[in-house]
């Protein structure tokens, strides 16, 4: 076990601070940094000349002036660029996690149209419109499509423990404890924890999920800390001893190491798309937003949904023809299973299911109560003898649920949204549990990309709530694409 450093680690701790690093980044991080430049110039390079080639094909086109538009689409990469540049595409910040970068991207090539637009009226270039449309929504894409990439790598290294940030914790043992026990839940984040500084330092170890995380000392040793444990990252959790002067006089000490400084509010599951920082005499004080439950989003939200259920079901109807008579052929049972679920404002809905278990498998629960092996008020055994052979491989794959998309048409429930409950599990609801009920419960949600059935019920119930406050339609469609990958999987499903 790794204990706190003690009296004779301390010769170490001076021998650091005599001889103090560098500002410079993680070597990981700057090349993965160089990487997504090489590959943001090729995808618009690559743009420029799909363009160039459907607009003119083998012509030799020209702006006003001669200036030939095959050194346009060379020069574009570049100008793109800088763009990207300016708007903080490339910061460490907004890299690997989260909306923003796809954001940022995105602001980034709208304000390259609009410099086009802008330069093209007031020099009076009679640019071509065919190589406009075409080379910059395909440079969009293509841009997006390389940041999606490089994600995915990205997070394959961390999972293998790689490409990660090294994290300094400090706070008081418990708020330590707590922070790390959530940061290790993400790993994907890349926030990995190398050690603390808590009150009382050298006497004390602190523990998470078993695994011991080396006190570097008081938290007044941040700076020595940083050195031995060589930490590019702080995280200040919100404890007694770290209020505002304490943090000031920390981000003096840190400046000029290329050690980022990150504060933990007490704040939790709130996303930043409903905070907003407001100055007020000298305070950076944060403004809450009411979590969106009714408004203009929200009609675009209906309206994809049911969209994209008509369309879902247009394509998947053959497949869902041959699931229903694949289930017919099991037992000779009927192919649909309904059940009253509760959805929006407690409003009850049948829902549609493909049936996956015997056609008694009501009348059989009561004998299985005792072999529950979910926490909470949800109901789940792993091998549960009720499941057909059939009813297994739809399970795992979510095919059973594609019956769910009729119900999407008919506007009971979403796409993406919490757990669709019963009526039994809401009467045992209890605390904020019934915040869930706030919007339409979904097909997916952060619960089914998150460990689906593996889930504990506290963790379903905190998934569910976060999406409820800080749902917005790009989380929607993050939620989708990880649901496909992960139904491909078919892990955390019984």
């Amino acid at each position: 076990m790794v204990t706190a450093t003690r009296e004779d680690d301390r010769d170490v701790l001076d021998a650091a601070v005599a001889a103090p690093r560098a500002a410079t980044a993680a070597p990981w991080l700057l090349r993965y940094q160089r990487w997504l430049v090489v590959v943001d110039f090729l995808a618009v390079l690559t743009a420029g000349m799909v363009a160039l080639t459907i607009r003119f094909g083998s012509e030799e086109a020209e702006l006003a002036g001669g200036v030939p538009y095959s050194l346009v689409a060379l020069l574009m990469p570049a100008l793109w660029l800088g763009v990207l540049a300016l708007s903080r595409c490339y910061e460490a910040r907004f890299l690997g996690g989260g909306p923003e970068e796809y954001q940022r991207v995105w602001n980034a090539s709208i304000r390259l149209t609009a410099l086009v637009a802008l330069i093209a009226y007031s020099f009076k270039l009679d640019v071509a419109r065919g190589f406009v449309v075409i080379a910059l929504p395909l440079g969009l894409l293509l841009l997006l499509l390389g940041r999606l990439l490089a994600r995915v790598w990205l997070r394959r290294q961390r999972r293998e423990g790689r490409c990660s940030h090294r994290v300094l914790l400090l706070g008081t043992y418990t708020h330590v404890q707590d922070l790390a026990a959530r940061l290790r839940k993400e790993p994907l984040a890349g926030l990995q924890i190398v050690g603390a500084c808590v009150p009382g330092g050298y006497d004390q170890v602190a523990v998470v999920d078993g695994e011991p995380i080396p006190v570097y000392g008081p938290l007044s040793f941040v700076h020595d800390a940083v050195l031995v444990s060589g930490a590019d990252t702080v995280a200040a959790t919100a404890s007694p001893g770290l209020h505002g002067e304490a943090l000031r006089r920390l981000s003096y000490e840190l400046e000029g190491t290329g050690v980022d400084l990150l504060v933990a509010p007490a704040l939790t599951n709130v996303t930043g798309s409903r905070i907003s920082i407001r100055p007020v005499a000298g305070l950076p004080l944060l403004h809450l937003d009411e979590p969106e439950l009714s408004g203009i989003r929200t009609l675009i939200k209906g309206a994809f949904d049911r969209t994209s259920a008509f369309l879902g079901l247009l394509l998947l109807l053959p497949l869902m023809i041959a699931i229903a008579v694949a289930v017919r052929l099991t037992d000779g049972g009927p192919a649909l299973f309904k059940q009253m679920r509760v959805g929006r404002n407690g409003e009850e809905f049948c829902v549609w299911k493909f049936r996956s278990m015997h056609v008694d498998a009501e009348e059989r629960l009561a004998e299985l109560q005792a072999h529950n092996e979910h926490d909470g008020v949800l109901f789940k055994v792993r091998e549960d003898p009720r499941i057909t052979p059939v009813g297994k491989r739809l399970r795992k794959y979510s095919l059973d649920e594609l019956p769910q998309l009729v119900n999407v048409l008919r506007g009971d429930m979403s796409l993406v949204g919490p757990r669709p409950p019963l009526p039994t599990e809401v009467a045992r609801y209890s605390g904020h549990a019934h915040r869930r009920l706030m919007v339409k419960p979904g097909i997916t949600g952060l619960w089914q990309v998150s460990g689906r059935s593996d889930l504990s019920w506290e963790d379903t119930v905190r998934l569910d709530l976060q999406y409820v406050e800080n749902w917005s339609l790009g989380l929607d469609l993050a939620i989708l694409a990880k649901t496909a990958a992960i139904v491909v999987k078919g892990s955390g499903a019984y």
